[in-house]
C-alpha cells in the first residue's frame, strides 16, 4: 500500500436514529476517501456501525475530526482503530474462505443453545460474521405455538465437518431444537422446486390408517405402517399388505376423509408463501392420488404423484392400479420434475418423514426430514422437529418481514 495512505476503522454505537450513516459517509466522501467495508446492525434501537476506509495521510486527521464532531452532534459514541496493511490483507484473504449458514429453530431460542452452537463453531475454527433474527419478536407470555429462528453466517473451513454435524445433532436432541448447517452458495439462494411427502408431512395423519379405521382393520394397518416408516419392512410389500386389508370399503368414505384431513401446522403458510415467491410445488407420496388431488385443488399444488386405488362398483377391491410410488420412484419423479422445470437438482428441496423418503431427500439439493423417525433424521441432510412445516421457510433464509409482505399482497 502507498505509504501516504492510511486505513482506519471507525466504530459507532448508540441510540439508532435517521441520518447517522448518511452523515458519516458524506464526510468520508467530502475528503475523497474510499470505503473498503461497511456493516451495520440495529438491536432494539441500539446502533452498531462499522466503516473501514482508506484515505491520504494528510486528510485522515481532518476526516477523524469531522466525524468526531458529527458523532457528538448526533449523540453517538465513536472509536477509531488504525489498520495495518498486513491486517487488511489478512482480512481480504479471509473473504475467500468457505461460507456456511447455521439456522437455529425452536419455539424460543435459549442462551444455552447459542452458547453451545457458538462453542462448536469456535472449536471447528469457524468465525461468526453476522447473526440475524429471522422470526418476529418473541412474545413475553408463554405460547406453545410460538416459533423462533436465528441465522448465523459463518466463515472458514471446518476441521471435521462430520464431527461438527454430529455435535449439532447431539445438541439438538439434548436441548430440543433444530440446527441446520448449510453451505452458503448460489444454489441456496436460487431454489425453485419443493417436493413434499403427503402423509405425516403435509397432513397430520397417514390416510391409509384413516381408511383402515373405517374398514375395521385399523390396528393391523397401523402396525404395518409404523414398521414401514421405521424401515423394517420393504415399502412395496407393506403397501400391498395394507391395501389388501381395505377390500370392500365404500368409495364414499374417501371423500369424507378428504374433507376432514388435518392439515399439518405451518403447511398452509409455507405453501402460500412459496407459491407467492414463484416456487413450483409437488406432492410425491406413497399415499393415494385421491387425497393428493384434493390438496392440489386446495393449495394450488403443481404436481401430484401417488398411488391409485382400484375401485369397482363403488368399492375398493384391495388392489391398486399402476406402479407403486415407493422411495426409489419418488427420487425418479423428483429428477423428472426438475428436468421438466429445467432445474439443477441443487435447486430442489425435498421434505418427508419416512424411510421411503430418504432417496428423494438425498437426491435433492436440500433434503429435510420433518418430524421424522430417528433413523431418518440421522440419514437426512437437515431436519425439523421442533416447530411446524413453515420451519422450511427459515432454512431457505426467509424472514418474517418477507412473509408478512407476501401476506399483504395475498
Amino acid at each position: 500500500m502507498n505509504q501516504s495512505n492510511e486505513i482506519i476503522l471507525i466504530k459507532i454505537s448508540g441510540d439508532d436514529k435517521p441520518g447517522v450513516t448518511s452523515s458519516l459517509a458524506a464526510i468520508i466522501a467530502k475528503h475523497n476517501a474510499t470505503i473498503l467495508d461497511i456493516g451495520q446492525a440495529d438491536i432494539h434501537n441500539s446502533l452498531s456501525l462499522g466503516i473501514l476506509f482508506k484515505s491520504k495521510q494528510e486528510d485522515s486527521g481532518f476526516i477523524l475530526k469531522d466525524i468526531l464532531f458529527k458523532c457528538s452532534e448526533l449523540g453517538v459514541s465513536v472509536r477509531f482503530n488504525p489498520i495495518s496493511e498486513d491486517e487488511y490483507n489478512k482480512w481480504v484473504s479471509m473473504q475467500g474462505k468457505n461460507r456456511y449458514i447455521v439456522t437455529l429453530l425452536g419455539r424460543k431460542i435459549s442462551a444455552e443453545l447459542i452458547a453451545n452452537v457458538s462453542q462448536v463453531l469456535a472449536e471447528q475454527g469457524l468465525n461468526i460474521d453476522t447473526i440475524t433474527r429471522l422470526t418476529g419478536r418473541v412474545p413475553l407470555e408463554e405460547n406453545t405455538l410460538t416459533k423462533a429462528s436465528v441465522e448465523m453466517s459463518v466463515r472458514g473451513t471446518p476441521k471435521d465437518k462430520q464431527f461438527l454435524q454430529s455435535e449439532f445433532l447431539r445438541i439438538s436432541q439434548e436441548l430440543g431444537y433444530d440446527i441446520s448447517f448449510q453451505e452458503d452458495n448460489l444454489f441456496r439462494r436460487n431454489r425453485r422446486l419443493i417436493c413434499f411427502d403427503m402423509d405425516s408431512t403435509l397432513i397430520e395423519t397417514e390416510v391409509i390408517d384413516e381408511l383402515a379405521e373405517r374398514a375395521g382393520v385399523g390396528a393391523e394397518v397401523r402396525a404395518i405402517t409404523e414398521s414401514a416408516m421405521r424401515g423394517e419392512i420393504d415399502f412395496c410389500e407393506s403397501f400391498k399388505r395394507r391395501v389388501g386389508l381395505l377390500k370392500g370399503l365404500d368409495e364414499s368414505v374417501m371423500q369424507d376423509i378428504a374433507e376432514k384431513l388435518p392439515i399439518m401446522e405451518g403447511a398452509d403458510r409455507v405453501l402460500h408463501i412459496l407459491k407467492k415467491y414463484g416456487y413450483k410445488i409437488a406432492i410425491l407420496s406413497g399415499g393415494f392420488t385421491y387425497f393428493g388431488n384434493y390438496l392440489k385443488q386446495r393449495f394450488g399444488i403443481d404436481y401430484v404423484y401417488a398411488n391409485e386405488l382400484e375401485i369397482v362398483d363403488g368399492k375398493l377391491t384391495g388392489n391398486y392400479v399402476g406402479d407403486i410410488v415407493d422411495g426409489k420412484r419418488k427420487a425418479e419423479l423428483l429428477r423428472l420434475i426438475a428436468q421438466i422445470e429445467n432445474l439443477d437438482l441443487q435447486q430442489v428441496i425435498a421434505v418427508g418423514d419416512g424411510a421411503n423418503d430418504l432417496p428423494m431427500l438425498h437426491c435433492a439439493g436440500l433434503g429435510i426430514a420433518f418430524h421424522a423417525k430417528p433413523k431418518v433424521k440421522e440419514n437426512a441432510k437437515q431436519s425439523i422437529s421442533s416447530i411446524g412445516l413453515d420451519g422450511v421457510l427459515y432454512l431457505l433464509g426467509f424472514k418474517d418481514s418477507y412473509i408478512e409482505d407476501a401476506k399483504m399482497r395475498r
